[in-house]
């Protein structure tokens, strides 16, 4: 599948972390760092997605910002 986003990154699902309706998914990324993902239950079993996957991390976004 091709993607429009330039940003692309490679991880290993480090972590699933389930609530009611929604999901967080930690990834550590290649070489070094990590990166968090949040979606829906329905998109996680979509996806497939376990932990210990090597899976793509597309960021596509307007702004990313940080406060203090």
């Amino acid at each position: 599948m091709k993607f429009g986003a330039r940003n692309q990154l490679t991880g290993k699902v480090a972590a699933i972390k389930k609530g009611m309706l929604m999901c967080q998914v930690k990834i550590e990324l290649d070489p070094k760092g990590t990166m968090s993902s949040v979606f829906t239950l329905d998109s996680l079993k979509e996806l497939g997605i376990k932990k210990g996957d090597k899976v793509q991390v597309i960021v596509k976004a307007v702004n990313v910002l940080l406060a203090k």
